[in-house]
């Protein structure tokens, strides 16, 4: 892209607009840096900042060293950051000067190259030539997931295979033979999109998210505040003149909308015509307030996996009633495989599996990467553990993850599917659910419910809520208000720790 569109804006900051030459320059340096401190092919460098330009350097940078940046989550504390390192075997570090303590206590032992004076002497010393290596397209990939339990793991995916099957939406899956062929692409074209994506970019989606524009030569616009802001994120939008803007959920889709809707003439919003979200789903309630605020947008959801890559998704006009549980589109390379790994029938539940271009399997891991990928008939397909039922019309409907799955009588009920049926009551904020024993059941579905600030709904309404969407068994038997869900640092809904507070409460009760 720097060779074909050179001066095309590829990150576009508050503070400046960097073009695809002066990134790759930036992380030439940087790769030339890496290697002259004896970074060598396949080594692991951990990046651990909160958004800034030197991040998209060094997700760049490692790579043209043939090295492996590591998404270190800069929100994680000592127990989660000393695993990380440890398991990814990171033999050096690039991390924020907020951060050098925390990384100090931990005695790695390894080489640190601090952002700031440090960062900008060291690049500045080194070549702006491309580095003289030769890259493959074996050379790895790696991401590590937080997930809904236990500590992160490290999915591992060829370069090639990553591209294919998570950053290439622009060409909504169109096969491409070479990466000459997307840059002949991009600089025929006159009018390349801007994207934003709000969440941060040690997250997944939002890697995704710039490696789709950068892939098919597109802007993307950066958040750098310290701090989120729906009014920051709106100036941006404004600054920048996004095209499409991706959440991660209610908890950025809710207060961008409200700051649209409190101040509907603040912002320039006419470039944007379509608003992505990932991660998390997007309530009714939130959906509603987005398309009062944002009329004439389409509301784009996506689903995937850190384990498959970008799976399915689903364009929402507004003209659409109530679901209990999100449906996707899906392609020829996605399945729904029952216990047998037999494929399911149209109406029945199974295990989401995806093939084609999958990872390799979780770093360091045998058995959890043996339990995750499975040869199915002579094909390689990745399970990583959701649930979900194939639709008559093609379509997939997810469930939500079987680790969580509560038998209550014999009847499975899955926690997401629940959660999305609350969400779209207008008084729910935020909710967890979980089993908790029942002595006659086994299980019983249990909801935590944080609601909405001035809210006063009963247990009553909102079981009835839940009555008009779901069968009767996997309506929450126990309602427990709280005053926050738990969430892990990635705000994904916290399971153990909400069973924990629900065994609390309900054990207060008696």
């Amino acid at each position: 892209m720097a060779d074909a569109v050179p001066d095309r804006t590829a990150v576009f900051t508050m503070e400046h607009a960097y073009s695809f030459a002066e990134i790759d320059e930036r992380a030439s340096r940087l790769a030339n840096h890496l290697i002259g401190q004896g970074i060598r092919p396949g080594d692991h460098v951990a990046v651990h900042s909160r958004n800034r330009i030197e991040w998209v350097d060094a997700f760049y940078g490692c790579m043209k060293a043939r090295a492996v940046p590591i998404n270190i989550n800069h929100k994680y504390l000592r127990d989660e950051l000393d695993h990380l390192y440890r398991n990814s075997d990171s033999v050096a570090a690039i991390i924020g000067p907020e951060h050098v303590e925390a990384v100090a206590a931990l005695g790695l032992g390894i080489p640190t190259l601090v952002l700031g004076e440090e960062y900008d002497a060291a690049v500045a010393a080194a070549s702006k030539e491309r580095p003289d290596i030769e890259r493959s397209p074996d050379d790895r990939y790696v991401i590590y997931t937080g997930g809904t339990t236990g500590m992160p793991k490290g999915v591992v995916w060829r370069q090639e295979d990553i591209i294919r099957a998570a950053m290439n939406a622009s060409r909504f899956g169109a096969p491409f033979d070479t990466v000459e062929q997307l840059a002949e692409e991009a600089a025929a074209q006159e009018t390349p999109m801007v994207l934003l994506a709000c969440g941060p970019m040690m997250h997944g989606g939002s890697q995704w998210i710039m490696g789709n524009g950068h892939v098919a030569g597109c802007t993307v616009s950066l958040y750098t505040e310290p701090t989120w802001s729906a009014e920051t994120i709106l100036d941006l939008v404004q600054a920048a003149g996004v095209n499409s803007l991706t959440f991660l959920g209610d908890a950025m889709g809710r207060p961008v909308a409200e700051a649209i809707l409190r101040e509907p003439e603040r912002w320039d919003l006419s470039s944007l015509f379509a608003v992505s979200n990932g991660a998390a789903p997007i309530s009714a309630g939130v959906r509603a307030q987005l398309q009062a605020a944002l009329p004439g947008r389409y509301l784009l959801d996506t689903y995937g996996a850190s384990e498959s890559g970008a799976t399915g998704m689903h364009v929402d006009e507004g003209k659409e009633g109530a679901q209990a549980a999100p449906k996707f589109q899906v392609g020829m390379d996605v399945q729904v495989f029952d216990a047998d790994l037999k494929p399911c029938a149209a109406g029945e539940t199974g295990m989401l599996a995806r093939t084609g271009s999958i990872p390799l399997g979780y770093y360091n891991d045998p058995v959890k990467t043996a339990a995750t990928f499975k040869e199915v008939d002579g094909q390689r397909w990745s399970i990583p553990g959701d649930f979900a039922r194939r639709e008559e019309d093609g379509s997939i409907t997810v469930l939500g993850r079987g680790s969580g799955c509560i038998n209550t009588g014999g009847e499975k009920v899955f926690p997401e599917e629940v959660e999305a049926v609350l969400l779209r009551h207008a008084d729910v904020f935020d909710t967890a659910v979980v089993g908790t024993p029942h002595e006659r059941w086994g299980q019983q579905v249990t909801a935590l419910v944080q609601l909405r600030e001035g809210a006063t709904t009963s247990d009553d309404a909102l079981r009835e809520h839940c009555r008009s969407l779901i069968s009767a068994y996997k309506v929450p038997k126990d309602i427990l208000l709280v005053e926050r869900v738990p969430r892990t640092p990635v705000s994904k809904v916290d399971y153990r720790a909400s069973a924990t507070v629900a065994a609390e409460l309900l054990e207060a009760r008696r």
